[in-house]
């Protein structure tokens, strides 16, 4: 792996965009693929919003939404560069990525074999096996194994609850009843109580379930499918809990700039 290394990853929810940041900070260009409208909840955490915006900022780290062109015309080395062309093999011609990170998080789904696609494939997240699907993977699920490098094998499958916050776990989150555009005017961190609503989808309101601040809220617009994780309350209602790098994204992170530094070796 060459010391600065373009880098594409697939995805710009909190975890890729952790990802993105922390390869951007080591000295590699990065280039993050999404669709038009990502259903990303904690877009305080994350570079999903310069998709809506044309930009958005996340830990001293700037990220501009880019049309292919430029992908092909500049290099991305003092900023995140985020493309929504509707075919990922556009964007891997224009970027020509030495690695790529699927970074999408899709829990259920299983993913599609990678390898070939870069130098390094790097798949984050349940059902990925390293050696199959991808090159390597990197372990997310919570636990001492958080961000471990696999090099043969599968990741751990999904499991397991939601970590609490005083002694909410899975009942902070809301979930969409029914599939349908997610319409909101509420905004990341602002402070909600339980029962009020918050968002619909269609004629479904979505209410808060506790008190607390909004960590979760995917933007106004988009589709979602149901049963897709839509809002999330913080009752510890602490900003530095909303913005910015989590600590589960962070440990990934790690992971991927280890497994470049292995090389899939």
């Amino acid at each position: 792996m060459r010391d600065v290394a373009r880098v594409l990853i697939r995805g710009s929810g909190d975890v890729g965009s952790a990802v993105a940041h922390r390869l951007l900070r080591s000295g590699h260009e990065v280039v993050i693929h999404d669709v038009a409208l990502p259903a990303a909840p904690r877009r305080g955490m994350a570079f999903a919003d310069a998709i809506f915006d044309g930009t958005c900022a996340l830990d001293g780290v700037r990220a501009r939404r880019v049309e292919l062109e430029e992908l092909r015309a500049a290099p991305a080395g003092d900023e995140v560069l985020v493309n929504t062309a509707p075919q990922l093999g556009e964007v891997l011609a224009a970027v020509r990525p030495d690695v790529l990170v699927d970074a999408r998080m899709r829990k259920r789904a299983q993913p599609e074999t990678q390898r070939g696609l870069a130098r390094l494939t790097i798949g984050l997240g349940p059902n990925f096996v390293a050696g199959e699907t991808t090159d390597v993977a990197v372990e997310t699920q919570w636990g001492d194994g958080l961000g471990v490098v696999l090099r043969r094998g599968p990741t751990k499958p999904l499991g397991g609850e939601p970590r609490a916050f005083e002694g909410h776990a899975r009942d902070r989150f809301v979930y969409a009843p029914v599939g349908g555009v997610m319409r909101t005017r509420a905004e990341i961190a602002q402070r909600v109580a339980a029962g009020e609503t918050v968002a619909t989808i269609g004629d479904e309101p979505l209410r808060a379930p506790l008190d607390g601040i909004l960590r979760g809220l995917v933007h106004d617009g988009v589709p979602v499918s149901a049963g897709a994780k839509v809002l999330e309350v913080d009752p510890r209602a602490d900003l530095s809990k909303v913005y910015g790098i989590g600590p589960r994204p962070r440990r990934i992170a790690e992971g991927v700039l280890q497994a470049m530094a292995l090389g899939g070796r």
